[in-house]
């Protein structure tokens, strides 16, 4: 009963931060002011479908966890991240690359609209990402490390890359050193991100955001290891999303590669592993130690 009333926590908690990250998505998008409208329509019909906002809660629970509050840079961080993470699933789910058409319960941007209109709503969103982190982080020098840390989580190194991998594997024979590299990349970096931007924002340096990267890459990892279970065992209604697309087309997941079990056991050690780098810290990381336990026993 303990465990199930701390999950409850940690659950009503996500959903109050998941409503911090909309409101100051919201007014972000509000001051957009020049975008064409059909354009806005479609960046704001992707950014404000029925998503958890994870990346986001992760970062202003981070640094609420090290400074004792939420700063106005943490709020703008979690925003932005969440607009890079959506562009990422506009992009993903185009013909060209995994042609799916539900998103969060949803028709996709491409099937709401039309491709060219879901490629442009992507690249407006990944590039008034790094505008707002660049003219609303009052402290210049912060600016400059989160435009840093956000650029090499997203891009050809990371998340692309990830991306990449992905297309690339659906023509090889997959092995479980690709599937690391693919998950690492196009999932678990953005999570290591999410760490990295909550440490600055609370004002953190050296050991502090490096311990907050390597956390948010082992649940970031676990996520997308729970991720792969969940789509062979749950439905569409429940994902939000079509359901057994990776099996159909040949996706390289845990699953496909080492069976049920062992994606269980591999999700769990990357929860604990995740739950040692938060000792330190003590009662200050339950939320945070919580969020790890809800995402390896979630059901959509």
């Amino acid at each position: 009963m303990q465990k199930i009333a701390e999950q409850q926590i940690v659950i009503d908690n996500l959903t109050e931060t998941a409503k911090t990250v909309e409101r100051t998505l919201r007014g972000i998008m509000s001051e957009q002011t020049e975008i064409e409208p059909k354009l806005k329509e479609a960046m704001e019909y992707s950014l404000f479908g029925p998503g958890k906002r994870i990346r986001g809660s992760v970062i202003l629970w981070i640094c609420q966890m090290l400074c004792g509050r939420i700063t106005h840079e943490a709020k703008i961080a979690a925003a932005v991240i969440e607009m890079v993470h959506t562009y990422s699933l506009v992009h993903d789910d185009l013909p060209a690359m995994d042609n799916d058409d539900l998103r969060r319960g949803r028709p996709t941007v491409h099937k709401q609209y039309d491709d060219a209109t879901a490629i442009l709503t992507g690249d407006a969103l990944l590039t008034l990402a790094f505008e707002v982190l660049a003219t609303s982080i009052e402290d210049s020098h912060n600016a400059i490390k989160m435009v840093g840390v956000l650029a090499c989580v997203a891009g050809p190194s990371g998340m692309v890359a990830g991306q990449m991998a992905d297309m690339l594997a659906e023509a090889k024979q997959p092995d479980i050193a690709m599937v690391d590299y693919i998950h690492s990349n196009k999932t678990a970096m953005m999570f290591s991100g999410a760490g990295a931007l909550g440490a600055i924002a609370a004002g953190a340096c050296g050991e502090t955001i490096s311990t907050m990267t390597i956390y948010g890459l082992k649940i970031g990892l676990g996520f997308q290891i729970a991720d792969d279970i969940l789509d062979v065992t749950s439905s569409s209604e429940q994902l939000g999303k079509t359901a057994g697309k990776d099996t159909k087309q040949g996706k390289a997941t845990y699953p496909a590669i080492v069976g049920m079990e062992k994606s269980r056991q591999a999700a769990e050690k990357l929860a604990n592993e995740a739950i040692e780098l938060l000792d330190c810290f003590g009662d200050e990381a339950a939320l945070l130690r919580g969020l790890i336990f809800m995402l390896l026993n979630r059901t959509k």
